[in-house]
C-alpha cells in the first residue's frame, strides 16, 4: 500500500541527523545555529527535516516549517517569514503580541502598517529577529525551517543573510533546504548560499543519494518486506539512490518498472479517472502548493462540468497521494510531481488554465495576491491585467519594504507599457518609483538609468522634480558633476518664486557643490535653499540644507556647525525622519572627530548608535558609521577592547564600523588582523576608505612582524590606488607614508645591525618623503586648516624619515614633537611615539631621558592592552639596561671594559689575531674574552653576539 508524504519511512541519514541534533543541543545553551541542507530534488531533504522536527517536538522545542514557492519573475516578498509569524501568532499569541506592540513593523508581514521611509526595511528585519528570539527559550528552543530556498524571493534571501549575522545568543536553529540541481551559474540563490556557508555559525550539509544497502533498508521500511534481489537491483540503478524516485518505483502495482522518473510520475496520475486528472492539471500550473479556495474557483472557471464532482476528485487525488493537505493549501506530494504534470500540458492548455486562475482572482481578489494574479496573467497572456496587477503588486511590495520585488513588478509593468499603457498611471511616475526601488535595493546604476528615463518621459511641469530625483541618485553614485548638471537644468526650468521643489533643487545643488569643493558657490546655493525652504515651511528641505551648511562651516567654526546640525536635527525630528536624524548625528560625530574633540565624538556617536538600535536602524549606512565613530574614538583614547561585528557577505558594506575595529586589532596584535585586512582588498574599488584603513592596518601589522617588504608593497599599492581614485595628494597619504617609512626604517636598522648596506632602503623611502611634503604643501580652501590628527601624523612621518636616514639625522627632538602632537588625545600613538623617542635618546647616550620615556610608554601600553608595543618597550629597556619598572635587567650579561673593547672590534669583522694586535694582547687571550662575551650574552656565535649587543645598546658603549 502506498503512503503519503508524512508516512514515508525514515531510514539511514544518521550522520546528518547527528549534525542537526547537535545544533539543537547547542541552541539550548545559547549558541544559535544555521544549517544549509542541500541536495538534488527528491533526495530526501524534506524527510530529513520532518524527522528532525519530530525529534525536536518530542524534546520540547518549538518547530515552525515554512516554504518558498516558484512564481517565476513575480515574487511574493517575505513569504516564508510571513508564514512563520502567522504560525507563531497561533502558537505563542501573547509573546508575539508583546513584540508587535514594541515593534509595529512586524505587522507589515501580515498586511498591516504604513510605509514611513526606506530605512524601515531594517526595522522590519530587526523586528523579525526579535520575535524569533522572544519565542525561543533555553528549555524550548525554536527550530525554524525554510524549505525550497532556491525559490526564495530577494527579500527573503536578504532576511536569511540578516538573521545569520544578527543572531547572538538566542536559542534558535535555522534550517534552510534547497535543490542543488537547480542552481545554474547565474541562479540568485547560488551566491547567497555560498556567502552563508562561509559564516562560522553556519554548517552546510550535502545530502547524498542512498547507497545500495540504504535503498534495501528503505524498501523494507516502505513495503514491510525485503524486495527480491532483481527488483532491488533495478530500483537502485534506476533511482540512482534518489529516495522519492525509489519510493515511486517500489509502489508501482506491476512488475514492469517504468524507465524514467517522468514515466513514474505520469503513471501515478494516469491511473486516475480523466476528470480527476484534469483537476490535477489545473492545480499543477499554480506550482507545488495552491490555496484550496482558489483551486476550486479556477476549476469552475476552466470547466464548470468539473465542479459538481470536485470534492470527490480532490479526495481521490489525496487518497492516491498525488495531493496532500497542508493547512489551507493543497500541495503535490513532491514538487517534481507538479512539474511533471505541468510539463505534459500543451501550450494551449497551459494558457487556458492560467486564464482560469486570472478569472478566479479577478472575480474575488481575496483568493490570492496581486503578484499571483500578475504571474497568471503574464502566462495567459492577458497583458492589461498583467500590467495592472504588476503595479498593484509593486505597491504591496513597497508596503512590505521589499525593494527587489517592487522593482521586479515595476519592470514587468514597464515592459508592457507600450502595448497597454493605463489611463490612470503616469509613465514617469512608474519610472521614478522603479528608480527609488532600485536605489533601495542598492542597484545604483539601474536607479540612474530609470531616473533618466523618468526625466525623458515627464511633461515640462513635472520634469524639474524628476531632475532633482535623478541628481540624488547620481550623488549616491558619487557622480557630483552629473548631479550638478541636472540641478542646473531643474533650476532653469522652475519658477523663481519660492516653493518646495525649488528649495529641494537648491539644497541638492549645494550638496553637489560641496562634493566638488566649490565652497563659495555652495555657500550661496545653501543660503538660497534655506530662504526658500523657510518661506514655504518645507522642513525636510530645510533640514537637508542646514546639514550641508554645517559641512561648509565645520572647519572654520565647529560650534556654529554643531548649532546648525542641531537645528537640522530638530527639523528632521519634527517631520519624523529617522534616517536624516542619524545622518545629522553622524555629521556631528565626524565634525567633533576632525577637530580632535574625542569626548564629543563619543557623545554624539553613542547617542546616534542608541537611537539606531532603538529604531532598528543599526545596520543602515549612518547607523554603521555612528557605531564606527564610537569605536574609532574609543580606540584613539586607548580603549583597545574588541568590538564584535557581524560577518558580512561579499556585497555587504559594514561601513566605518568594520574598518574602525581594525585599528584596535592591530594595536592588540591580533594574529588574524593581516588576513582580515587582505580579505577586504577586493573591495578597495568599491570604497577608497577600505583601501586606506585596511591597507594601512595590514602594512602596520606586517611591519610589526618583520615583514617589511610586504608592508611596503601594501602601502605602495594603496597609495597608487587612492591617488587615482581620489587625488594625488590625498590627506590619508600622510598616514600611509608614515607607516611605509616606519617599515623601511625597521628594515634599515636590521640591515645596519647585520653589517649590510641600507642605502637601498633610504632610496625606497624617498618617494614617500616627497609625497608627504607635497601633501603638506597642498593648498586648502580659505579658512580650512589641518586637524590635530593630521598634524600629529606629519610629525610622526618626519621622525620616521629621519630614523630611516639614520645617524645624526635621527634627532630625538623630532620624536618629542610627535609625542607632543599626539597629545591631543591619541593615547596609543602617543605611547608608540614615546617608545621611539626613548630609543632615539638612548642612541644619543641620554640614558636618563630614555629611561623616563620608556617607563611611561610601557605603563601606557600595558594599561591599554597593546601587547606588541609593551613587548617592544621591554626589549628596548633590556638591551639598553634601562631601569624601567616591570623589566628585569640581569647583571650576568654586564661586560667588562676589555670585553666591550673586544666586542666592538668583533663587530668590525676583525679576527682574534687582528684584535690581539690592535689591543696588544695575544690571540689566545682574545679567544678567552670572546668566549666570556658569548656566555654572558647567551649567544651561539660571534654574529649572534654582535646582533644581541646591538639590540641591547652595548655597542654604543663599546664605541664610547
Amino acid at each position: 500500500m502506498s503512503r503519503g508524504p508524512l508516512e514515508t519511512p525514515f531510514v539511514a541519514r544518521s550522520d546528518q541527523v547527528d549534525v542537526l541534533q547537535d545544533a539543537l543541543d547547542r541552541a539550548r545553551t545559547g549558541v544559535p545555529g544555521a544549517l544549509l541542507l542541500a541536495g538534488d530534488a527528491g533526495v530526501g531533504k524534506s524527510a530529513l527535516v520532518r524527522e528532525l522536527a519530530r525529534r525536536a517536538v518530542d524534546e520540547g522545542a518549538a518547530v515552525v516549517v515554512t516554504h518558498c514557492v516558484d512564481l517565476g519573475e513575480i515574487g511574493l516578498p517575505y513569504l516564508p517569514f510571513a508564514e512563520a509569524v502567522t504560525r507563531l501568532r497561533e502558537t505563542c499569541p501573547q509573546v508575539v503580541a508583546e513584540v508587535e506592540d514594541r515593534r509595529p513593523e512586524l505587522g507589515r508581514l501580515l498586511g498591516r502598517g504604513a510605509v514611513d521611509d526606506d530605512a524601515d526595511r531594517l526595522q522590519l528585519f530587526d523586528a523579525l529577529a526579535e520575535v524569533l528570539g522572544a519565542v525561543a527559550r533555553p528549555d524550548q528552543p525554536l527550530l525554524l525551517v525554510v524549505e525550497d530556498a532556491h525559490w526564495a524571493d530577494a527579500s527573503s534571501r536578504d532576511v536569511l543573510r540578516f538573521l545569520v549575522a544578527r543572531l547572538r545568543d538566542e536559542p534558535v536553529v535555522l534550517v534552510v533546504t534547497y535543490r542543488t540541481d537547480d542552481l545554474h551559474r547565474r541562479h540568485p540563490w547560488r551566491p547567497v548560499a555560498a556567502e552563508l556557508a562561509r559564516h562560522p555559525r553556519v554548517q552546510r550539509i550535502e545530502l547524498p543519494p542512498f547507497t545500495h544497502d540504504e535503498v534495501r533498508a528503505f524498501a523494507v521500511a516502505l513495503t514491510g518486506e525485503p524486495p527480491d534481489p532483481e527488483t532491488l537491483q533495478r530500483v537502485a540503478e534506476r533511482s540512482g539512490g534518489n529516495a522519492y524516485f525509489a519510493q515511486e518505483l517500489l509502489e508501482q502495482p506491476d512488475d514492469d518498472l517504468p524507465g524514467s522518473l517522468a514515466d513514474v510520475l505520469r503513471a501515478r496520475v494516469e491511473q486516475l479517472d480523466p476528470d480527476v486528472q484534469q483537476v490535477a492539471r489545473v492545480a499543477s500550473v499554480s506550482g507545488r502548493r495552491v490555496d484550496e479556495a482558489l483551486l476550486r474557483a479556477a476549476v469552475a472557471a476552466f470547466d464548470p462540468a468539473l465542479a459538481p464532482a470536485l470534492d470527490s476528485s480532490l479526495r481521490e487525488l489525496v487518497g492516491h497521494h498525488v495531493l496532500a493537505v497542508e493547512g489551507e493549501h493543497l500541495a503535490f506530494r513532491h514538487a517534481l510531481l507538479a512539474e511533471a504534470v505541468a510539463a505534459d500540458l500543451l501550450p494551449g492548455e497551459t494558457s487556458a488554465l492560467h486564464r482560469a486562475y486570472v478569472h478566479a482572482l479577478r472575480d474575488d481578489p481575496t483568493r490570492g495576491t496581486a503578484a499571483e494574479l500578475a504571474a497568471h496573467a503574464l502566462a495567459a497572456p492577458d497583458l492589461p491585467t498583467a500590467l495592472s496587477a504588476s503595479l498593484t503588486a509593486a505597491r504591496d511590495a513597497h508596503a512590505l519594504l521589499a525593494p527587489e520585488e517592487e522593482l521586479r513588478h515595476l519592470e514587468v509593468a514597464l515592459r508592457l507599457w507600450d502595448a497597454v499603457a493605463p489611463d490612470d498611471e503616469a509613465h514617469d511616475d512608474v519610472l521614478a518609483r522603479a528608480a527609488s526601488a532600485a536605489a533601495a535595493a542598492a542597484r545604483r546604476e539601474r536607479a540612474i538609468q530609470l531616473a533618466r528615463a523618468a526625466v525623458d518621459a515627464a511633461d515640462p511641469a513635472r520634469r524639474p522634480r524628476r531632475r532633482i530625483a535623478l541628481a540624488r541618485h547620481l550623488q549616491a553614485a558619487e557622480r557630483a558633476d552629473d548631479a550638478l548638471e541636472q540641478t542646473d537644468l531643474a533650476l532653469a526650468e522652475l519658477p523663481t518664486t519660492p516653493d518646495a521643489a525649488r528649495a529641494w533643487a537648491l539644497a541638492t545643488h549645494a550638496r553637489s557643490l560641496v562634493f566638488l569643493d566649490r565652497r563659495v558657490d555652495a555657500f550661496a546655493a545653501v543660503q538660497e535653499a534655506l530662504a526658500d525652504a523657510r518661506a514655504v515651511s518645507a522642513l525636510d528641505a530645510e533640514s537637508d540644507a542646514l546639514t550641508t551648511f554645517a559641512v561648509l562651516v565645520a572647519d572654520d567654526d565647529g560650534d556654529q556647525a554643531e548649532d546648525l546640525l542641531r537645528q537640522a536635527l530638530a527639523r528632521a525630528r519634527t517631520v519624523g525622519d529617522s534616517a536624516t536624524e542619524l545622518r545629522i548625528l553622524a555629521n556631528l560625530a565626524a565634525n567633533r572627530y576632525e577637530i580632535g574633540d574625542l569626548d564629543g565624538t563619543r557623545r554624539f556617536a553613542q547617542e546616534g548608535s542608541a537611537l539606531a538600535r532603538e529604531r532598528g536602524l543599526a545596520n543602515t549606512d549612518h547607523g554603521l558609521d555612528l557605531a564606527g565613530y564610537a569605536t574609532l574614538a574609543a580606540y584613539v583614547q586607548g580603549d583597545l577592547r574588541a568590538v564584535e561585528v557581524p560577518a558580512r557577505g561579499p556585497d555587504e558594506d559594514g561601513g566605518l564600523l568594520d574598518l574602525a575595529v581594525l585599528y584596535a586589532a592591530t594595536a592588540r596584535g591580533d594574529a588574524d588582523v593581516v588576513d582580515r585586512c587582505r580579505a577586504l582588498e577586493p573591495l578597495w574599488v568599491r570604497d577608497g576608505m577600505i583601501a586606506l584603513v585596511a591597507g594601512g592596518c595590514a602594512a602596520d601589522a606586517l611591519a610589526r612582524d618583520g615583514r617589511w617588504d610586504e608592508a611596503l608593497d601594501v602601502v605602495t599599492r594603496a597609495v597608487e590606488h587612492l591617488s587615482e581614485a581620489w587625488t594625488p595628494e590625498f590627506f590619508g597619504g600622510i598616514w600611509l607614508s608614515a607607516i611605509g617609512l616606519a617599515a623601511l626604517a625597521d628594515a634599515a636598522d636590521d640591515d645596519r645591525l647585520h653589517g649590510r648596506d641600507a642605502s637601498h632602503r633610504v632610496a625606497a623611502g624617498a618617494p614617500l618623503r616627497e609625497r608627504l611634503e607635497r601633501t603638506v604643501r597642498r593648498p586648502l580652501p580659505p579658512g580650512r586648516g589641518m586637524g590635530p590628527e593630521g598634524l600629529a601624523w606629519i610629525a610622526r612621518a618626519r621622525a620616521e624619515a629621519a630614523r630611516l636616514e639614520g645617524g645624526a639625522a635621527d634627532d630625538p627632538e623630532l620624536w618629542r614633537a610627535a609625542v607632543d602632537a599626539f597629545g591631543y588625545g591619541h593615547r596609543y600613538e602617543q605611547a608608540r611615539s614615546r617608545w621611539r623617542w626613548a630609543g632615539s635618546m638612548l642612541a644619543r647616550g641620554d640614558r636618563d631621558g630614555a629611561q623616563v620615556e620608556a617607563a611611561i610608554a610601557l605603563a601606557e601600553a600595558q594599561e591599554m592592552g597593546a601587547e606588541p608595543l609593551a613587548a617592544a618597550v621591554r626589549d628596548l629597556a633590556r638591551r639598553g639596561r634601562l631601569a624601567v619598572p616591570g623589566v628585569s635587567v640581569g647583571s650576568s650579561d654586564v661586560l667588562t671594559a676589555r670585553e666591550l673593547e673586544v666586542l666592538g672590534l668583533v663587530a668590525q669583522g676583525l679576527s682574534n689575531n687582528q684584535i690581539g694586535a690592535r689591543l696588544f694582547i695575544s690571540g689566545k687571550t682574545v679567544s678567552v674574552h670572546v668566549s666570556r662575551v658569548l656566555a654572558k650574552l647567551d649567544a651561539s656565535g660571534r654574529a649572534e653576539a654582535v646582533s644581541v649587543a646591538h639590540r641591547r645598546g652595548l655597542l654604543t658603549e663599546a664605541r664610547g
